[in-house]
């Protein structure tokens, strides 16, 4: 039986008629819907596979974009920063900042620098109108370093924008209403650069609890929808080779 079903797939055959159909008895209709069935899965393996690139092509690029900007704009503020020379600025302060925009700026030129150099060769074969070209694309092993990539930029590297947001609004506000005033700042009370520092973080924290939370339910809903469809898949294979086992066991009683 399985020598009698391998035979090459002719693209230009019409589609099978149904069992009693002149000229085909049973045993040629289920060798004719097992070679299509053959082929469809081959197509659906194939869409399947550049669905993947594109993918993996769409984040890099998000990646290289995301990363590019926020990391120019992190230079941009540790450089334009201006720090009073006549104000005491508490030590953590100045250390967390410091801190904060170096490894921002890290992780996101390693973000950048990883999607810089995958990126080309998946545009490379991206654009290949030739779908055994699949096969040529690194993104399959390079996966891993494509999601670090991703996670960097979108993740971490957001939270630690967030943070350098907070750290550069008590700079610059902290030495308002403190200017003639030496050491440190005096405390809540009739200080308007203590309170506006203050606000800005408070504003800050529940948007970060919010981007927190949208990022774990959006990771979770993406994880759900990828195991439903691909409980689908499976139960129709299932299902097709039930058929497939039932049409095998009926040509041999015959």
């Amino acid at each position: 039986m399985s020598a009698e079903l391998n035979v090459p797939v002719d693209p230009s055959t019409p589609a099978c008629p149904e069992p009693g159909h002149k000229g085909m008895d049973y045993r040629d209709w289920v060798r004719r819907s097992y070679l299509e069935l053959v082929t469809s899965n081959h197509h659906s393996v194939q869409a399947l596979s550049w669905r993947k690139l594109y993918l993996s092509r769409a984040k890099l690029k998000a990646s290289s974009r995301t990363s590019a900007l926020l990391s120019g704009f992190a230079m941009v503020a540790m450089v334009e920063v201006q720090l009073e020379t006549q104000y005491q600025y508490p030590p953590p302060l100045l250390i967390a900042f410091s801190a904060c925009t170096t490894v921002l700026v890290a992780v996101h030129l390693f973000a950048l620098l990883i999607s810089t150099c995958i990126l080309p060769n998946v545009e490379a074969v991206s654009n290949i109108h030739n779908l055994n070209s699949i096969s040529e694309s690194p993104h399959e092993r390079m996966h891993p370093y494509i999601e670090l990539a991703w996670g960097f930029s979108t993740v971490l590297g957001i939270l630690l924008f967030l943070a350098e947001v907070v750290l550069l609004c008590w700079i610059k506000f902290l030495p308002v209403d403190a200017r003639h005033q030496p050491g440190p700042a005096p405390g809540p009370s009739g200080h308007t650069g203590w309170q506006a520092a203050l606000v800005s973080t408070i504003i800050m924290v529940p948007v970060g609890l919010i981007f927190v939370v949208f990022t774990i339910h959006f990771y979770r809903s993406l994880v759900r929808h990828k195991t439903e469809r691909h409980n689908r898949e499976i139960e129709e294979l299932h299902k097709l080779k039930v058929q497939l086992d039932g049409h095998e066991r009926s040509l041999q009683v015959v």
